[in-house]
Protein backbone atom coordinates (compact mmCIF):
# COMPACT_ATOMS: atom_id res chain seq x y z
CA UNK A 1 0.00 0.00 0.00
CA UNK A 2 2.56 2.33 0.33
CA UNK A 3 4.63 1.82 -2.27
CA UNK A 4 1.29 2.30 -4.18
CA UNK A 5 1.10 5.67 -2.20
CA UNK A 6 4.63 6.76 -3.54
CA UNK A 7 3.67 5.71 -7.34
CA UNK A 8 0.84 7.84 -7.10
CA UNK A 9 1.53 10.70 -4.82
CA UNK A 10 5.10 11.45 -5.70
CA UNK A 11 4.68 12.22 -9.67
CA UNK A 12 1.38 14.25 -8.89
CA UNK A 13 2.76 16.15 -6.40
CA UNK A 14 6.31 16.65 -8.43
CA UNK A 15 3.17 18.01 -11.09
CA UNK A 16 1.72 20.62 -9.03
CA UNK A 17 5.02 21.70 -7.10
CA UNK A 18 6.26 22.43 -10.30
CA UNK A 19 3.18 24.12 -11.72
CA UNK A 20 3.12 26.06 -8.96
CA UNK A 21 6.67 27.34 -8.99
CA UNK A 22 6.11 28.29 -12.88
CA UNK A 23 3.06 30.27 -11.92
CA UNK A 24 4.81 32.15 -9.17
CA UNK A 25 7.54 32.76 -11.28
CA UNK A 26 4.89 34.40 -13.83
CA UNK A 27 3.38 36.48 -11.20
CA UNK A 28 6.83 37.58 -10.11
CA UNK A 29 7.77 38.27 -14.13
CA UNK A 30 4.92 40.64 -14.29
CA UNK A 31 5.19 42.82 -10.84
CA UNK A 32 9.05 43.63 -11.62
CA UNK A 33 8.60 43.93 -15.61
CA UNK A 34 9.45 47.34 -16.66
CA UNK A 35 9.90 48.29 -12.99
CA UNK A 36 12.02 51.32 -12.80
CA UNK A 37 15.26 51.20 -10.35
CA UNK A 38 15.03 47.63 -10.09
CA UNK A 39 16.92 46.92 -6.50
CA UNK A 40 16.64 50.88 -5.55
CA UNK A 41 13.54 51.81 -5.52
CA UNK A 42 10.74 49.89 -3.67
CA UNK A 43 7.95 48.13 -5.05
CA UNK A 44 4.54 50.46 -4.65
CA UNK A 45 0.65 49.78 -5.39
CA UNK A 46 -0.40 46.73 -7.78
CA UNK A 47 2.98 45.43 -7.78
CA UNK A 48 3.54 45.06 -4.46
CA UNK A 49 0.23 43.89 -3.08
CA UNK A 50 1.12 41.16 -6.13
CA UNK A 51 3.87 39.91 -4.56
CA UNK A 52 2.30 40.15 -1.06
CA UNK A 53 -0.88 37.94 -1.60
CA UNK A 54 -0.05 35.58 -4.69
CA UNK A 55 3.37 34.89 -3.71
CA UNK A 56 2.36 34.20 -0.13
CA UNK A 57 -0.96 32.49 -1.03
CA UNK A 58 1.32 30.04 -4.00
CA UNK A 59 4.30 29.46 -1.34
CA UNK A 60 1.47 28.23 1.24
CA UNK A 61 -0.39 26.33 -0.86
CA UNK A 62 3.20 24.80 -2.49
CA UNK A 63 4.27 23.67 1.39
CA UNK A 64 0.45 22.37 1.63
CA UNK A 65 1.24 20.51 -1.22
CA UNK A 66 4.80 18.90 -0.05
CA UNK A 67 2.95 17.98 3.01
CA UNK A 68 3.30 21.09 5.57
CA UNK A 69 0.62 22.58 7.65
CA UNK A 70 1.60 25.48 9.54
CA UNK A 71 -1.33 27.19 12.01
CA UNK A 72 -0.24 30.65 13.14
CA UNK A 73 -0.68 31.71 16.91
CA UNK A 74 -1.04 35.06 18.20
CA UNK A 75 -0.81 38.43 16.06
CA UNK A 76 1.94 38.50 13.11
CA UNK A 77 3.39 41.99 13.71
CA UNK A 78 2.44 44.48 11.25
CA UNK A 79 5.70 46.10 8.86
CA UNK A 80 5.19 49.62 11.49
CA UNK A 81 5.98 47.78 14.49
CA UNK A 82 8.92 44.84 13.26
CA UNK A 83 10.83 46.57 10.27
CA UNK A 84 12.72 43.44 10.89
CA UNK A 85 12.05 40.21 11.07
CA UNK A 86 15.18 37.60 12.75
CA UNK A 87 14.83 33.83 11.06
CA UNK A 88 17.76 32.18 12.21
CA UNK A 89 19.80 29.85 11.74
CA UNK A 90 18.99 29.84 8.06
CA UNK A 91 19.88 26.21 7.37
CA UNK A 92 16.76 24.99 5.75
CA UNK A 93 14.12 25.62 3.54
CA UNK A 94 11.75 26.84 6.85
CA UNK A 95 12.89 30.77 6.18
CA UNK A 96 10.35 30.22 3.26
CA UNK A 97 8.03 29.12 5.49
CA UNK A 98 8.23 31.90 7.53
CA UNK A 99 8.45 34.40 4.30
CA UNK A 100 5.03 32.86 3.11
CA UNK A 101 3.05 33.31 7.03
CA UNK A 102 4.30 37.39 6.75
CA UNK A 103 3.79 38.23 3.38
CA UNK A 104 6.85 38.00 1.65
CA UNK A 105 9.00 40.19 2.74
CA UNK A 106 12.41 41.36 1.43
CA UNK A 107 15.36 38.71 2.56
CA UNK A 108 18.79 38.56 2.60
CA UNK A 109 20.49 36.54 0.29
CA UNK A 110 23.70 35.76 -1.88
CA UNK A 111 24.04 37.87 -4.47
CA UNK A 112 24.40 34.73 -6.44
CA UNK A 113 21.08 33.43 -5.97
CA UNK A 114 19.30 36.01 -8.30
CA UNK A 115 20.50 34.76 -11.20
CA UNK A 116 19.45 31.34 -10.55
CA UNK A 117 16.62 30.37 -13.47
CA UNK A 118 13.35 30.74 -12.62
CA UNK A 119 14.11 31.22 -8.83
CA UNK A 120 15.75 34.19 -9.34
CA UNK A 121 13.02 36.45 -10.73
CA UNK A 122 10.96 35.14 -8.00
CA UNK A 123 13.95 36.13 -5.16
CA UNK A 124 14.12 39.56 -7.00
CA UNK A 125 10.62 40.40 -6.74
CA UNK A 126 10.58 40.21 -2.99
CA UNK A 127 13.56 43.17 -3.91
CA UNK A 128 15.95 41.02 -1.53
CA UNK A 129 19.03 42.91 0.39
CA UNK A 130 22.24 41.03 -1.75
CA UNK A 131 25.52 40.16 0.07
CA UNK A 132 28.29 39.21 -2.18
CA UNK A 133 31.12 37.14 -1.10
CA UNK A 134 33.45 38.68 -3.25
CA UNK A 135 32.97 42.35 -2.03
CA UNK A 136 34.77 43.46 1.06
CA UNK A 137 32.59 46.19 1.69
CA UNK A 138 29.40 44.02 1.39
CA UNK A 139 28.66 43.19 5.08
CA UNK A 140 28.66 47.44 5.73
CA UNK A 141 26.89 47.63 2.43
CA UNK A 142 24.18 44.86 3.92
CA UNK A 143 23.87 46.62 7.47
CA UNK A 144 23.51 50.17 5.24
CA UNK A 145 20.73 48.95 2.98
CA UNK A 146 18.77 47.14 6.25
CA UNK A 147 18.72 50.29 8.40
CA UNK A 148 17.72 52.54 5.50
CA UNK A 149 14.71 50.09 4.81
CA UNK A 150 14.18 49.62 8.61
CA UNK A 151 13.79 53.18 8.77
CA UNK A 152 11.54 54.18 5.58
CA UNK A 153 8.47 53.91 7.60
CA UNK A 154 6.80 51.80 5.41
CA UNK A 155 8.29 52.17 2.15
CA UNK A 156 10.36 48.69 1.75
CA UNK A 157 8.47 45.34 3.01
CA UNK A 158 10.23 44.11 5.86
CA UNK A 159 13.11 42.39 6.13
CA UNK A 160 13.59 39.00 7.51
Amino acid sequence: QTVLQGIILLPLRAICIAFIVLLAWLFASIATFRHPGKRSVPLKGWRRRMIQTALSRLTRTLFFVMGFQVKVKGRIASLLEAPIFVAAPHSSFFDAIISALTGMPSVVSRAENLSTPIFGTILSSLQPVSVSRQDPDSRKNTVTEITKRALSRGQWPQVI
